[in-house]
């Protein structure tokens, strides 16, 4: 075999920056593993803990309850995501799908994961609007009556998920994305 056939041989291994297929299959798994987990933990918290329904003081900042929210952000814009929440969720939904296209397109395995792990908290709250017209809450912390408002895995997905984003380009060199 000649030097021209042995080139025709070699295989291509995809890389954490290739956009091959195999490198798209953690993150993806990523996904699904972030809804999962925050449909069962809300499952639980619904049809387990709180049942009934009161705050359950787990330490003296840190409180379990249970909140149905039909805005956005701590709440905000209820009254006009009330009047139309499959809409929302629907354009929610499409910003899922960009973010989805973003983690095929990036090079750098740790951004493509990260934001995976966005769409995966973020369809995790989605399902909820789909599924009861709001979102659950139930994760509270609080110090000397000032209390955070109520959230929940999936908001935690989200926010690290967008830090994590943020901080790539600082961590990760050009020369590492190979």
């Amino acid at each position: 075999m000649d030097n021209t056939q042995r080139e025709n041989k070699k295989t291509v291994v995809p890389t954490s920056g290739s956009r091959h297929p195999v490198s798209f299959v953690w993150p993806l798994l990523m996904v699904v593993f972030v809804l999962a987990f925050d449909q069962a933990v809300k499952f639980v918290i619904v049809h387990l803990v709180m049942n009934p329904p009161q705050p359950i003081e787990v330490t003296p900042f840190f409180n379990v309850v249970l909140v149905y929210n039909r805005g956005i952000s701590f709440g905000m814009l209820a009254d006009f995501i009330g009047a139309a929440p499959q809409l929302f969720s629907w354009l929610k939904l499409l910003i899922v799908m960009g973010l989805i296209a973003w983690a095929y397109k990036t090079k750098v395995f740790a951004e493509r994961l990260a934001l995976c792990i966005i769409a995966g908290g973020a369809l995790g709250n989605i399902s909820d609007r789909f599924l009861n017209g709001a979102v659950t809450d139930y994760l509270n912390f609080h110090w000397n009556g000032l209390h955070w408002p109520a959230f929940n895995i999936a908001d935690i997905a989200v926010v690290g998920g967008a830090v994590a984003v943020a901080a790539v380009p600082y961590i990760f060199t050009p020369k590492m994305n190979v």
